[in-house]
Parts: C-alpha cells; structure tokens; sequence
C-alpha cells in the first residue's frame, strides 16, 4: 500500500469512528447570530449543501440565536454535550471556549492544503490557538472612513488633513461636527492604539496595555476632542448615526453594520482610514474581526460538520455571502469577481483589510473590555489623567485575568 492510499485509509477509517457514513441520514444544526440578509445568505448556503449531499440524507438545521446571549448559550450547553454541530463566532471568544475545554473541535487532521490556500492571508491565524485550528475563518470586519459627499469633497489621508476637513464642517454651537465616532469604546479606540504600536498583549501574552504608547493614543484621542473639538461629547452608536444621517457629521468612523444604519437620502463614500502624523506617519489599524465556523467538540457527527464548514468558506458560498448578505468573505478568489470588486461598500472594506489587526483571541481578552472602557471613559469626563486611568485598568485587567487562571 502506497502512503496516498494508507491516508485515505486511515482518513475513511478515522470517519467512520466517528459515527458517519453515506448511507446514513444526518441532520446537522448549525447555531448563528445573524438577522435580516445575513440569515437569509446562510439559509441559501444550506440548501446548496444539502443539494450536494443529495442522496446522503443529509438536512441541516439553523437556528439564530440573539447576539447578546449566544456566547453564553454556547458556554452553557456545548459542554454539557448539548447544543449545535456548528457554531458561528467571533474569534474573541475562542481563547476561551479551548481553555475552558469540551467546547470547541480542532481541525488540523480535517484541514488540507487547498481549503488553506482559498483564503485570504491572515485569516487563519485568528482560528489558532496554541498551535493548533479550531476553526474556519469565514467572514470579516473593520471600522473604515465614511463620509457625507456633500460635505466632503476628498477623503482626508492624513490626520493632519482630518483635523483641517473636520474644523472646516464643525460647529459645535449648532451641533455640528466634522469627525464622529464611539471614541470611549476601547473596540473603536484600538484602530489609534495600534497606530501607535500599544498592545494588549504582548508576542508572550503578558498584559502589555500599561505602556507610553497607549498613553499617546489617549492623548491623540482627547486631541481631537478636546484642542481640536471636531468630535461630540458623550459619543454612542445612536449618536454617530443621528449626526450622520441628519447631515452634522462630515465624517464617521464604523463598520459594515453600520451601511444599514444610513439613511437613503445621504451620498456618501468610503476611504481607508487614514495615518497618524503623529504617530510617525503609522496607518490607523482598526481592529480585525473575523467570524469562524467552529466544529463543536458535543457533535456526533464531526466530519459531516466540517464539510459544512468547508463548504462555507468555498467561492460558491462566498459570492452568496457577499452579494447577498452583504459580508467580507475571506475566499480571495470572490474578488476577482465584478460583481464584489465593483461594489464601492465591498471594495472599501477590502482595501481596509491591509491595515487592519486581527483581535486577540486569547482567553484573557475577556477581561479587557470592561476596564479598558471605563479607562476610556473616565479620559473624557476629566475624573483621571490618561496615565492614571490606564494604570488603573491594567491592574483591574491583572486581577481578572488572575482570577480566570485560578478558576481553570
């Protein structure tokens, strides 16, 4: 027996173990978040599965779940040996769900060298974790620049042309801003953080966020507010929607949700976010989400789940994905294709793409956003200087992060 023949071997007899086979009927359940057309994308993926499984007996079920409990749903009742077969989230939580254990399936044995080679750079390392793949990375975001063209003519590439754009459309008496974003929002504030070289944590995952560089994009950000006053105060996401779409917000920095929040009767355009001269002419590098589909570690059935999983991340349900739900797909080759390259929205986000830096998906990361954006919040309301209020965070960020350690 040659070697190709002893893995395909190994490989059916592995399958088996697991409890699968052709003549066997299988229904999958796939867990999800999304609403409106991203629901309506996915359903229309499944039906192409089911069709190429014709003759197999195989269905899949989906259920949306609502964003706000579904992490917890899944913490709740995969380990318990409850729940889906596939689950789709943020890579935020990965880190997480591997420590906790019983949650999330490696991949590697599954993963092949053509499943890797379809996707854009980068995007499976946000499935790793300690060396090994949980998922597979299946759509993308990022804040970008997106501006009102009755306001502004062209895009600013530098802060210092931000700054002179957005002093030339705000006036604060009459509510009227020329740059608005959800500045005290540490997701938000991470594309300056980074411009500036801060981390959360560093290469040896050690909290690394107490440090000069994230007190200089503090500094920039109050900046903004404060010296130059282009941005509202007490900002939210209602608030960058409001100012934009009544015409007070020249400029706003947000992601692909943000597209539905804009009101028909607003031109407006998109461009890479742009650099810091501050900063040393370094680009803002907004945070990169990438959304994966993960094989849960409770599923009966996992080489029927990663076919489903693998059949997300192929060209065909990347163009459905992309022109119908209207994500960031990370099958390169759908951007050779017109119909995504002459989209402006998904250009615009594609090119935001190499900038952009992929959230940590450390287990810790969890315990970062809370004392991050009180930190954020306590800058602009003048009860901490930034120094003091990212000292403080950093030592709440520690004990969190200490007392998850002990609970494993």
């Amino acid at each position: 027996m040659n070697v190709k023949s002893f893995k395909l071997c190994a490989t059916a007899v592995a399958f088996a173990a697991l409890g699968w086979t052709s003549a066997q009927a299988a229904e999958l359940t796939i867990w999800h978040a999304y609403r409106g057309g991203e629901k309506a994308a996915l359903e229309k993926i499944v039906k192409l599965f089911e069709a190429k499984q014709a003759g197999k007996g195989v269905t899949v079920a989906t259920l949306a779940i609502p964003y706000d409990a579904y992490a917890d749903k899944i913490s709740a009742a995969v380990p318990r040996g409850k729940g889906p077969d596939v689950f789709i989230y943020a890579q935020d939580r990965l880190g997480g769900w591997v420590e906790s254990g019983k949650t999330v399936e490696p991949i590697d044995f599954f993963l092949d060298k053509q499943t890797k080679e379809q996707l854009l750079p980068g995007m499976l390392d946000a499935m790793t974790y300690k060396g090994s793949v949980y998922g597979l990375p299946i759509n993308y975001k990022s804040i970008t620049l997106i501006y009102n063209k009755a306001l502004v003519k062209n895009p600013p590439k530098t802060s210092t042309e931000l700054v002179k754009v957005a002093k030339e459309n705000t006036k604060a008496d009459s509510g009227r801003y020329g740059l608005a974003y959800w500045y005290t929002n540490f997701y938000f504030h991470a594309a300056l953080m980074n411009a500036f070289g801060a981390q959360v944590f560093d290469k040896d995952g050690k909290l690394a966020i107490n440090s000069k560089e994230s007190v200089a994009a503090i500094n920039q950000m109050m900046k903004w507010y404060k010296t130059d006053a282009i941005m509202p105060p007490e900002p939210s996401e209602a608030l960058v929607a409001s100012l934009f779409n009544e015409g007070k917000a020249a400029m706003v920095l947000n992601g692909p949700w943000f597209m539905g929040e804009i009101s028909p009767k607003v031109d407006f355009g998109l461009a890479v976010l742009p650099v810091i001269d501050e900063a040393g002419k370094k680009p803002m590098r907004p945070w990169l989400t990438i959304e994966g589909a993960y094989v849960s570690a409770a599923s009966k059935q996992k080489e029927l789940a990663y076919e489903f999983a693998k059949f997300l991340v192929s060209e065909e349900a990347g163009l459905v994905m992309a022109l119908e739900g209207r994500q960031l797909h990370t099958n390169k080759a759908i951007y050779n294709d017109k119909r995504v390259s002459g989209d402006r929205v998904l250009k615009a986000f594609h090119d935001q793409l190499a900038t952009a830096e992929a959230m940590p998906n450390r287990a810790e990361m969890t315990m970062v956003w809370s004392p991050a954006t009180t930190a954020m919040n306590k800058v602009t309301k003048g009860n901490a200087t930034p120094e003091a209020a990212i000292k403080e965070a950093a030592e709440s960020i520690q004990t969190g992060i200490d007392a998850l350690r002990k609970s494993r």
